[in-house]
């Protein structure tokens, strides 16, 4: 296993750096330390050919011009927090306001766009980025100096598995997840369209107009948001389901996990072969299908468009702080938060 690193960019004096591990099977994964994005992951079809199964940029401009979270890690909280505010212990946190009035993301300027600290350690089966933030009290209106370790582990059995750790000097809110959009034909030769995702879930979280839970959490048994035996992405595209229509003809719902750490999420594409096994510690997976996906910039060569990528973010709930049914995002003074996601690539 090997692992390299070289200059990717600089900013405000300080330098981006890239660094790409490769596994003894030729797999390859690409990450930058700002964001902690996932810039290129290649992994072979069922004919060996390795492509990029991400969607990605080659420069820092084009991250910061263009992209809408691709690769990396997101927070302090994932997902949108309506009117960009919650109440902790009798104190009300404003946030910053980066989406129609409501917070996304963890705001204007969250963990998504600084440089984080970067360690490389080598075992004998495995390679490991850790990358390393302050996020400091008052950050983007959250409460708490919160240190944030995450580690991005390559082995040899075509496995990354992402885990992310942090621990605050004062009661606060965590929910973090990794952003990557995933096209599985290899190099964004189709669409996502005829992907087959398969959802250990029996419900989804209910939204309104701006794409916010309502509370309400809904059964997906026979509709288009089973997902239990496998379905078509495009099913949701065609279906005149209001939540599939205000999604922008798709899907942007979490879907509440009926099991963890057992292959819970699958993803396959039947013509290159390719396949993505899923296991998590978090209580749910939001699906985005790109349905906000702009088409005036180009990813690698191939023009964005809808559909070109989707997302499979394993996290706590969007707007849970404000919704007391749903799980906690609240993170006790020196506790310590834990969330880990494994992705295994296959080639059947």
């Amino acid at each position: 296993m090997k692992v390299f690193q070289e200059k990717y960019a600089e900013l405000n004096g300080q330098t981006v750096t890239a660094y790409t591990m490769v596994n003894n099977q030729g797999m390859e994964v690409t990450s930058i330390d700002y964001g902690c994005i996932i810039t290129k992951i290649l992994v072979p079809d069922q004919n060996g050919t390795f492509e990029n199964v991400v969607l990605g940029f080659d420069t820092l401009e084009e991250y910061q011009q263009h992209s809408p979270y691709f690769g990396a890690v997101v927070g302090r909280h994932a997902g949108r927090i309506e009117n960009a505010e919650f109440t902790l212990d009798g104190t009300t946190y404003n946030l910053a306001k980066n989406n129609n009035g409501n917070h996304l993301h963890g705001g204007l300027q969250g963990f998504d766009k600084v440089i984080w600290n970067t360690e490389i350690r080598e075992k004998k089966d495995s390679l490991i980025l850790e990358f390393m933030y302050l996020s400091k009290d008052g950050e983007e209106g959250y409460p708490g100096n919160l240190k944030m370790k995450v580690r991005y582990t390559l082995n040899n059995d075509n496995e990354l598995q992402i885990s992310y750790e942090g621990i605050s000097d004062q009661r606060t809110v965590v929910n973090v997840t990794n952003h990557s959009y995933f096209n599985l034909s290899g190099n964004l030769k189709r669409d996502i369209l005829d992907h087959t995702l398969t959802l250990k879930s029996n419900c989804f979280l209910e939204l309104n107009g701006e794409l916010i839970p309502t509370g309400k959490i809904h059964p997906s048994e026979n509709s288009v948001f089973d997902f239990q035996m496998g379905r078509k992405i495009k099913d949701g595209v065609v279906s005149c389901d209001p939540q599939n229509v205000l999604a922008g003809n798709g899907y942007d719902h979490p879907f509440l996990l009926a099991e963890n750490q057992h292959e819970e999420i699958q993803l396959y594409d039947e013509e290159s072969g390719r396949g993505l096994v899923m296991e998590t510690n978090q209580p749910a997976v939001v699906l985005y299908t790109g349905t906000q996906l702009a088409n005036n910039f180009s990813i690698l060569g191939v023009t964005s468009r809808k559909y070109l990528g989707l997302c499979l973010e394993t996290q706590g709930l969007p707007d849970s702080l404000n919704h007391p049914h749903f799980p906690s995002a609240i993170l006790e003074k020196d506790e310590i938060y834990k969330s880990i996601t494994k992705y295994k690539f296959t080639n059947e």
